[in-house]
């Protein structure tokens, strides 16, 4: 498989199935269509591991959308994926059921092609999955792409400076960096910021980290870097 996110749409509806398979595609998605549950099924047993995602109409045959959200939920690899409920039923209780059933969002039809895929990026985001170019340690993660920080999988609120020298500090934690090197690497073509500056973001970074701001450690007299007491967690 390529290093695209997959998603498995199940929709029995010819034209709208190919409609929104076509456009995941064309915004750089893999999609496994299934026409029914049965397919469904079928995908979930051979694809486990590359499956990022589920979209579900509920009315399908064989087996019906909350069967298929129930057969995720119980698997040994895919339970914890996104699940979005895209269907027709627009009665109260049957959001209520499908929420219930473990489904993460519920998309009431008509949808706009692009309405569907911004709830897709909101749930992805919010999973992120694919950490194939973030960088880990316990449980913080550093996203090169999106440049954004994680800890045990909840977005942290960083700063472009924060998270810049969250960056420079994960990405090679055996340096020790300088207040200078932080500063040049920050201050862009802005040489009147006092180098102090930089102990500012750094202590904002590390409460905005909580109990994970011990990976960086201040070493007194040089500056700051990695705690190599942890490199290996």
């Amino acid at each position: 498989m390529s290093n695209k996110h997959t998603i498995l749409l199940v929709e029995d509806e010819e034209e709208s199935g190919e409609m929104l398979a076509n456009f995941l595609e064309l915004n750089n998605y893999d999609v496994l269509w299934a026409k029914d549950g049965k397919k469904a099924f079928e995908y979930i047993d051979d694809n486990a591991n590359d499956i990022h995602l589920a979209i579900l109409d509920i009315m399908v045959p064989h087996h019906d959308g909350k069967e298929i959200c129930k057969q995720i939920r119980q698997h040994p690899v895919i339970y914890d994926i996104p699940v979005l409920f895209l269907t027709a039923r627009d009665e109260e209780k049957d959001e209520i059921e499908g929420l219930e059933l473990g489904a993460d969002d519920y998309i009431k039809k008509p949808a706009s092609l692009n309405l569907v895929k911004a709830h897709v990026e909101t749930q992805l985001r919010r999973r992120s999955p694919d950490k194939s170019n973030w960088i880990q340690y316990g449980h913080v993660y550093v996203d090169l792409d999106s440049k954004e920080m994680y800890i045990n999988d909840e977005l942290i609120e960083l700063t472009h400076t924060e998270y810049t020298i969250a960056e420079m500090i994960f990405q090679n934690p055996k340096l020790v960096y300088s207040r200078q090197q932080i500063l040049e690497k920050i201050s862009d073509e802005d040489k009147f910021v006092f180098d102090r500056t930089v102990d500012v973001h750094v202590k904002n970074l590390r409460l905005k980290m909580g109990d994970e701001g011990k990976l960086i450690k201040t070493y007194r007299g040089v500056g700051y870097g990695f705690n190599k007491e942890y490199l290996h967690a």
